[in-house]
């Protein structure tokens, strides 16, 4: 491993470091315990629910998620592992939102512990790292929801520490932990499957020959063939292929060239990992400074023009903020890839490679290969990111001085990090809100509410006994009631000259930052929204159309 200097550690003593990340993570998290489930939230619940009754059948059952009712098999496009863990808590604690949420804390604890002690490895700025990983919106946001982002990350850090622990000097125990781990963590989410091919180049490397190591590898790919197999006797499929599959043919920002994806994948990434743009200060020379300023600049300047055409980002005032916003998170972006490539440049050794091909194999699937750009695929990244800002400031005397100054650009992430997933858990909590307020305004005429839209929104309205409407089934029958979400996914609205009559519903949320709002350009879990992971802006009210079907002779009756 690489040898570091003498200097002051900015880092507690070790027997207190674990105490206090822990701490820090649950402050930042236990706020959100009691946040409404949220974009896919319910299909881990409802999977986790199935697999209580059916253990090894965990996607036998139908949903309507989309236009009709489909398998859950062909809706899903994770693995089963994070619902399993689901399942458990639900068993236990009960299937309240709280209850999921403090289970779902042990991933994100074992995430914010584990990058503690993988960047030990790497850095005597390992407490610095760790909270650096910790206070940025990828992490609080994604793990403020019961989906298998944070977990998966959690067992691909664990994996990763326990490969370098059993290589030199050779040890077999903590090889097959290792090798156990990459068997989980593609279990949880695809993407884990990285994790392989990651670690193969790592030791190859670091060791210059190949070894008895290489046989630890086929453990996971053994059982990923299995898996194949077994979800293709049950569904007709093997959803692992059918996920690779998915990732290429569904392009929901195909008409992005290459150039502008990647100016968005640069915002997800700068605004996701935040502490890569609040350390910039401490990181680089002015002279590097102004050099990312210009490609930042020259980033907006396009995005400005038109050359993001989803987006539709114009030079008007609400155009200009998207931009100027665009441009800061392109900046730490740049911040991020440039520590990278630096580090690799510095040390040249296998370390670096490691650190490297994580940061920039993340970015490429996120920005460029997966079936759109969310926050959700650049989170897996952070861990690396933040290991690699710590050994930047490693190279930085000066700071071995003043180490309290990087409390600085840690409180800013944090709090805009804290803002963000407060403005996220309001979202979901006006879903929540809307289908309450639908329920108490004709509890006894569920049968007859319909809805559009999907996420928390179809959780809470079903749980109150309306029903999602299947486009090739549902008839536009007089007396039915139909409520419709403007912001939110696979909403069609109801085909023109039907007689009804509207009402509309309003809910506020915070009126400055959205994290999902196409109007302010914010994307986080879907860049179709917008090129910024959350943004800054006039964010209006969520708004509910409930509409009523009239007959044609009502004298209501009217276009909604």
């Amino acid at each position: 491993m690489a040898t570091f200097p003498e200097r002051a550690p900015v880092r507690p003593p070790f027997y207190r470091a674990d105490v206090l990340l822990g701490l820090l993570t649950l402050l930042c998290m236990l706020p959100f315990s009691g946040k409404a489930f949220h974009i896919d939230d319910p299909l881990f619940i409802w999977a986790a629910q199935q697999i209580t009754k059916h253990p090894l059948d965990p996607y036998g059952f139908k949903v309507l998620w989309y236009a009709t009712q489909m398998p859950m098999s062909e809706v899903t496009k994770n693995p089963p592992l994070g619902a399993y863990f689901g399942a458990l808590v639900g068993s236990i604690a009960g299937w309240s939102e709280r209850a999921m949420h403090v289970g779902f804390l042990l991933p994100a604890l074992t995430l914010a512990l584990g990058t503690y002690h993988l960047a030990r490895r790497f850095t005597p700025s390992a407490w610095l790292a760790a909270a650096a990983s910790v206070l940025t919106p990828g992490f609080i946001v994604s793990s403020s929801s019961v989906m298998c982002d944070t977990m998966m990350l959690a067992i691909w850090v664990a994996a990763v520490l326990f490969w370098i622990k059993g290589l030199e000097p050779f040890n077999a125990v903590y090889l097959l932990g290792s090798a156990l781990l990459m068997t989980a963590c593609p279990l949880t989410k695809y993407f884990g499957v990285a994790l392989i091919p990651l670690l193969f180049v790592y030791s190859l490397v670091r060791l210059r020959r190949l070894g008895s190591w290489v046989f630890f590898l086929l453990i996971p790919i053994g059982v990923l063939a299995g898996y194949q197999l077994w979800t293709h006797s049950l569904y007709g499929r093997g959803l692992l292929s059918d996920a690779a599959s998915y990732a290429s043919v569904r392009r929901d920002d195909a008409r992005l060239d290459v150039f502008n994806k990647a100016i968005v994948g640069l915002s997800f990434l700068g605004g996701c990992a935040l502490t890569g743009l609040t350390f910039v200060p401490f990181l680089w020379s002015r002279k590097q400074i102004l050099a990312g300023a210009v490609l930042s600049l020259l980033a907006g300047l396009l995005a400005g023009r038109g050359w993001i055409p989803p987006q539709e980002l114009s030079w008007h005032a609400a155009g200009m903020l998207k931009i100027a916003q665009l441009m800061i998170f392109a900046g730490g972006g740049i911040s991020i890839l440039a520590l990278a490539f630096a580090d690799l440049w510095k040390r040249r050794d296998a370390d670096s490679l490691l650190l490297v091909l994580w940061t920039l194999g993340t970015f490429v699937f996120a920005a460029f290969l997966n079936w759109t750009i969310n926050a959700r695929s650049i989170l897996p990244l952070i861990p690396a990111a933040a290991i690699l800002l710590a050994r930047r400031l490693d190279s930085k005397p000066p700071l071995a001085s003043f180490p309290r100054l990087l409390l600085l650009p840690l409180i800013l992430s944090g709090a805009i990090s804290l803002a963000a997933a407060s403005c996220d858990a309001e979202l979901a909590g006006s879903a929540r809100k809307a289908a309450d307020f639908m329920h108490r305004q004709s509890p006894a005429d569920s049968a007859h509410t319909f809805f559009e839209g999907h996420w928390g929104f179809q959780y809470y309205m079903q749980s109150y006994g309306a029903q999602p409407i299947d486009i090739h089934s549902f008839r536009f029958d007089p007396g039915l009631v139909i409520v419709i979400p403007e912001n939110n996914t696979n909403v069609f609205g109801i085909p023109p000259g039907v007689p009804a009559s509207q009402q509309l519903v309003e809910i506020k949320t915070n009126p400055w930052i959205a994290t999902m709002r196409p109007e302010v350009g914010a994307g986080f879990y879907f860049s179709g929204w917008g090129p910024l992971p959350f943004a800054f802006g006039p964010v209006p009210p969520e708004r509910y159309y409930v509409v009523t079907l009239l007959t044609p002779t009502s004298p209501a009756a009217g276009k909604p």
